[in-house]
């Protein structure tokens, strides 16, 4: 028998594209199964009802109910630090651990060890979010050293539309940004169906496009042991198999 693997994710309580993609993206790996646990995210902005969404307690929580499954790591697969901060993620991880004995990961700390491994210096932003929201990205990445050459956002708040934002506009905005010719293209939101995208998009534009959905899963599978490259038709961030 195939040991199991079990992936454990935080999910924000609105969101309905990450759970679909998360599991069908695991689903050609023997052995590999993706858990969910959900904490209120209803919003993005910078208001402060908004940002207290992402208080430790709430997010910790949802962590020891995925711990009850025994899950061999939790991902907490949503982009909140990249507009509050690179360390929120960091700290967050830290606690989780401490409260559960189990290796946490988040979407936006994949993402930023991936454009290390890759060298990028330049980055292509797409996102659902309002202008502010937008600028805090931005800057954050200025703070690591990568500038953002071309963005694209949409302008919205509210959580669950980011789900409803259809293929071919991902796809004029991925292309609008490609123009700067960036290291890499970054698809910033798990509630975005963007994933499904990369493949096609990386032929058609020759740039690495890594999606905040498919980061964190490239993680957790090299937490548990698994090489990403058993993962098939999701883009270049998982290649062909070993």
């Amino acid at each position: 028998m195939i040991p199991r693997k079990l992936i454990g994710v935080l999910t924000p309580s609105s969101n309905t594209a990450l759970e679909p993609l998360t599991s069908a993206m695991v689903s050609g790996v023997p052995g590999v199964s993706a858990h969910f646990s959900r904490f209120t995210v209803t919003e993005i902005s910078l208001r402060g009802a908004s940002l207290s969404q992402f208080d430790d307690s709430k997010i910790l929580e949802a962590a020891r109910l995925l711990a009850d499954a025994r899950v061999d790591t939790i991902c907490w697969s949503g982009t909140s630090a990249s507009w509050l901060g690179f360390e929120k993620d960091r700290a967050l991880c830290a606690r989780i651990t401490e409260a559960t004995g189990i290796a946490a990961s988040t979407s936006v700390l994949a993402l930023n060890e991936l454009l290390v491994a890759q060298g990028a210096r330049t980055l292509g932003l797409v996102s659902p979010y309002v202008e502010d929201v937008q600028r805090r990205i931005v800057a954050n990445y200025a703070g690591i050293g990568i500038d953002c050459v071309a963005e694209r956002h949409l302008g919205l708040t509210v959580n669950f539309a980011f789900s409803e934002v259809d293929a071919d506009t991902l796809r004029r905005m991925l292309r609008e940004v490609a123009q700067q010719r960036p290291d890499a293209i970054t698809i910033m939101c798990t509630n975005l169906h963007g994933a499904q995208l990369v493949e096609e998009m990386e032929r058609e534009l020759g740039i690495p496009i890594y999606d905040s959905v498919a980061t964190v899963v490239w993680r957790a599978l090299k937490t548990v042991g698994i090489d990403p490259r058993a993962v098939r038709g999701w883009g270049r961030l998982f290649g062909p198999p070993a």
